[in-house]
């Protein structure tokens, strides 16, 4: 079994933002092991966020990030369960990262479901006419449609991107993160991307 030193569980903590202890106990599940103990951090933090995912959230905050001296601009929604979590510095500090992740990368809508209809047939009708223009065999064509479709959605749904601070997590797993971190379940709840000229 590996001794668990300070210096892992503060690498550890360094790299997740999980508590001391939530730290120890991974490192030690994982024997020593940091890349397995930050997946188990993320396989716990998904579980917590499944537990709480029916309860309310009726507090929360409004962030804001300007962007380009002021070219880019986005408002973001995000709620909580409780007044107390709204006011807590990690809720405020996701709030406004997520504003800022927005500005970057311009999501179509929170997640696929949020996606109008028309964009999706919009979408759909364009690679399958890519994929005739490109010769596939006609019984291919729907696989290529739907495979680039789950694609689009990956690249243009908030919740499926990339975190841009991080790319090796998507928005979900940064939400679940600070999920499980605060004890509470939040939601993302609206936004609004302002570009000039847009």
């Amino acid at each position: 079994m590996a001794t668990i030193s300070a210096v892992m569980v503060k690498e550890l903590r360094g790299k997740t933002g999980a508590g001391m202890m939530d730290c120890k106990e991974a490192l030690t599940e994982c024997e020593g092991d940091i890349e397995k103990a930050i997946d188990f951090l993320r396989k716990k933090g998904m579980a917590t966020a499944l537990k709480r995912a029916g309860r309310g959230t009726s507090e929360g905050t409004i962030q804001s990030y300007i962007h380009m001296g002021g070219k880019i601009g986005v408002i973001v929604e995000v709620n909580c369960e409780s007044d107390f979590v709204a006011k807590n510095d990690d809720f405020i500090e996701f709030s406004k990262n997520l504003a800022m992740h927005i500005a970057a990368t311009n999501p179509a809508g929170i997640s696929p479901e949020d996606v109008p209809e028309e964009v999706i047939e919009r979408e759909k009708a364009v690679y399958r006419d890519q994929a005739v223009e490109m010769g596939k065999p006609e019984n291919m064509i729907d696989k290529i449609v739907e495979g680039k479709i789950g694609k689009f959605f990956k690249e243009s749904c908030l919740t499926n991107q990339s975190y841009v601070r991080n790319p090796d997590i998507t928005i979900t797993d940064y939400l679940n993160e600070v999920i499980a971190k605060i004890g509470e379940n939040i939601k993302i709840g609206r936004f609004s991307r302002f570009q000039i000229g847009d």
